[in-house]
């Protein structure tokens, strides 16, 4: 046994003395070199990729803090340029824009939460000459939750299509249901249309007043062909929504001159969107998830949906969605500036503080935009609705009379400073393009705080 350790160990060493064994050591030495010089290029790499997010992110912050505001962005100049496809039918949108009189109009009030849209569709839903639908395209988020808000725009914009030209079948894909009737859409028990004759007795159609709950939950339930024909007898249909975050959205909708689509953007004080948000935390929650998710391919927006306060999620969530709702509207506003004339003319926006402290000039506005006619009965109604007590329901989307100014000036008693420095730091280009002055200091009148700015109105 000696003599075969011996042999097997002489051996090994004349094998080690080869040249090729030799080769074999210093190849296996080499690629352990470079292996090694391979991982940490990979793991430096992957660090890179992890810092230059924070670092973009870190330089915005710098200078958002250092010159203090929102900073101004390019607006896709292409949107309204679509070469050939839009080239061709010019001269078909420009003559029905000045034939819209004669043929059958569609508005669209594009806003956001607690804007005050309810209260402007509100005006819409009074006038006897309008069929309005509230909210329609609540259905798809609701559907498809928990969808980020952009992948969801495409079927938005489907859908109200499809219900402007009084197609209200759209619905069922949504809804979970094939029998669809009027007591489940379009916020039912306050619709005038559908608790008005002749759908229901509750209401004549041309009185003016708030419709009751309870009085229009007894009208019977007619099936959606029924509504769709009401529909058609309209010369003006009017859609509330607020789940439309970019105003680009809408861009083949105003193309079709079929559609004649003219569009009321509602703003309103930021602050005072903050203020009434947190109010209705609870009721928001969801879709604040939905706006945040819409932006998680980009690291600053992506920490927005880890709530710093735990045991407060659902107000760090709605804090957080107003920086990108502040974004959309600066997008809106920078898109609106570069676009062609046409667009502009079926365009117009409105501060919600203009609407409520000049009602009757600010609604016969509107009126006229939307080939309206105003009367007598709707003025009363305006200023009742503008010149009540309190500057909010206790409940959340209830429409009511209020304290126009209470209701503008709320935020400056429910606020803390840090929540409306950061709401003035994340939103101040929106806030200086739309005339709201910052709180630096309490203003003598607190109507300075915000300018009259002159807003587009159609020629």
């Amino acid at each position: 046994d000696s003599g075969k350790l011996f042999h097997v160990s002489y051996q090994l060493l004349l094998d080690g003395n080869r040249p090729e064994y030799i080769w074999k050591i210093k190849l296996r030495e080499m690629k352990r070199r470079l292996q090694k010089k391979y991982f940490i290029l990979i793991l430096a790499y992957s660090v890179l990729l992890l810092l230059i997010p924070y670092m973009l992110d870190y330089r915005s912050k710098l200078g958002h803090i250092k010159h203090g505001k929102q900073q101004p962005r390019c607006p896709d100049l292409d949107v309204w340029n679509n070469g050939d496809k839009f080239s061709n039918t010019t001269g078909t949108v420009e003559e029905t824009v000045v034939n819209r009189s004669q043929s059958k109009i569609h508005v669209y009030l594009h806003a956001t939460w607690r804007t005050g849209s309810s209260f402007l569709g509100e005006l819409f839903n009074q006038h006897p000459d309008v069929f309005y639908l509230y909210e329609p395209m609540w259905h798809i988020w609701q559907a498809l939750y928990p969808g980020d808000a952009v992948s969801l725009q495409g079927a938005v914009r489907d859908m109200m299509k499809a219900l402007l030209r009084c197609d209200f079948s759209v619905l069922k894909l949504y809804t979970g249901s094939q029998n669809i009737t009027t007591s489940f859409i379009f916020g039912w028990r306050k619709n005038k249309v559908i608790c008005s004759e002749p759908l229901c007795e509750a209401y004549k159609r041309n009185d003016v007043g708030l419709i009751q709950d309870d009085v229009c939950g007894k009208c019977p339930r007619k099936d959606i062909k029924e509504l769709e024909r009401e529909c058609k007898k309209y010369r003006v249909v009017v859609i509330k929504g607020v789940r439309v975050l970019d105003l680009g959205v809408l861009v083949p909708l105003m193309r079709d001159p079929a559609l004649n689509l003219q569009i009321i953007q509602l703003f309103r004080d930021p602050r005072a969107v903050h203020n009434s948000r947190l109010k209705s935390k609870q009721a928001l929650v969801k879709e604040s998830i939905q706006v945040l998710r819409s932006k998680k391919q980009t690291e600053k927006y992506k920490r927005l949906l880890v709530p710093n306060n735990r045991g407060n999620r659902a107000e760090n969530y709605v804090s957080s969605a107003m920086e990108l709702i502040c974004d959309n509207w600066l997008n809106d506003m920078m898109l609106m500036m570069n676009a062609p004339p046409w667009v502009k003319r079926n365009y117009i926006k409105i501060r919600y503080e203009d609407l409520v402290l000049h009602p009757m000039e600010e609604l016969r506005r509107l009126y006229s935009f939307s080939k309206l006619s105003s009367f007598p009965a709707m003025d009363k109604f305006v200023l009742n609705m503008t010149h009540g007590h309190g500057y909010s329901s206790d409940k959340p989307f209830v429409i009511s009379s209020r304290d126009a100014k209470e209701a503008i000036f709320a935020w400056r008693e429910r606020l803390n400073v840090e929540q409306i420095s950061q709401v003035e730091d994340y939103c101040s280009e929106v806030m200086r393009q739309l005339g709201y002055q910052k709180n630096k200091q309490k203003a003598k009148s607190t109507l300075a705080l915000f300018t009259k700015t002159t807003l587009n109105v159609p020629e």
